[in-house]
C-alpha cells in the first residue's frame, strides 16, 4: 500500500500533538497517511503500554488515518544504529510515502531528537540501491525509495519554523485525537503522578500555539515544520 504521508512518532501521542491538525487536514483532501510509532511509551509515567495503545488505535480512528504501526524500539534507550535504521527503512520502502513527517529536531525529551536523527537517516538509506531489504516471506529484495521531503513537526520547545500549514478547521480534531490518551492530559485522569504534559498550561497551550502560529502567517490556527534542505517552488507567486 502506497501511502501519501507517512507520520513518525517517536511515542504514541507525538503524531497527535506535532501535526494532528495537518494530517487530518491532508485526510480530508484525499490524501492517504500513516502513522508509525517508534516505541510503546512504556517509559511513560502515566498509563501504560497496553493502555496507550488502545489510545494510540483511538486516536488514529479520529484522525482517519490508513494505518498505524508501532516499530517496538525500546522506549528511552533506542539508538540511532544499522539494526534501527534497517527496521525502519523496510516500512518506508514498504510503504513508499511522497513526504515523511518525524519529530522535532531539538526538544525536552532525549527520544524526540533521537527519533528525528533516526527516521531522517533512514529515509536517506531507503534511496541507496546497494543497501538491500527484504520483508519478511519475501525473498524478492525491496524496491529503494526516498521521501520528495522530510519535515519535522515542533514539540515542547518552540523552535523557529521554516514552514507554517494553515490548519483552520481542523484543530478540533486535533485536539479530540490528542485528549483520546485518556491517561496522559489534564482533566482525563486524576490518579496518576502529575508530569510536564498533564497539566492545564499544557493542555491549553496546544491550542494557544497553533493560535499562535496562525497570527503570525494571517491565518486562525497553524501548524510548524522545519525543513533539512531547501523547499523547491516554480515561481514565487506559489507562496503564500
Amino acid at each position: 500500500m502506497k501511502l501519501d504521508i507517512l507520520a513518525i512518532g517517536s511515542h504514541p501521542d507525538d503524531v497527535e500533538l506535532g501535526c494532528g491538525a495537518t494530517i487530518a487536514k491532508e485526510i480530508a483532501k484525499g490524501k492517504k497517511v500513516g502513522i508509525i510509532d517508534l516505541t510503546q511509551g512504556e517509559l511513560g509515567t502515566r498509563g501504560s503500554a497496553e493502555i496507550r495503545h488502545e489510545e494510540a488505535t483511538n486516536a488514529a480512528k479520529i484522525l482517519g488515518v490508513t494505518l498505524r504501526e508501532n516499530m517496538q524500539f525500546a522506549d528511552g534507550f533506542f539508538v540511532n544504529d544499522k539494526e534501527h535504521q534497517l527496521a525502519l527503512l523496510k516500512m518506508i520502502r514498504k510503504y513508499q510515502p511522497e513526504i515523511v513527517i518525524c519529530n522535532a529536531v531539538e526538544d525536552r525529551h532525549i527520544d524526540h531528537a533521537k527519533g528525528s536523527k533516526l527516521v531522517s537517516d533512514a529515509c536517506f538509506l531507503s534511496g541507496l540501491i546497494k543497501v538491500e531489504t527484504f520483508l519478511e516471506g519475501n525473498d524478492k529484495p525491496q524496491a529503494v525509495w526516498r521521501p520528495k521531503q522530510v519535515y519535522h513537526y515542533i514539540q515542547w520547545k518552540n523552535l523557529k519554523p521554516d514552514v507554517v500549514v494553515d490548519v483552520t478547521g481542523f484543530i478540533d480534531t486535533k485536539l479530540k485525537a490528542v485528549f483520546a490518551y485518556k491517561t496522559q492530559f489534564h482533566g482525563t485522569s486524576n490518579n496518576e503522578p502529575e508530569t510536564p504534559i498533564s497539566s492545564k498550561n499544557f493542555a491549553d497551550s496546544i491550542s494557544y500555539r497553533a493560535r499562535d502560529l496562525g497570527r503570525l502567517v494571517g491565518v486562525e490556527y497553524g501548524e510548524g515544520f522545519t525543513v533539512e534542505r531547501y523547499l523547491a517552488v516554480d515561481s514565487l507567486f506559489n507562496l503564500k
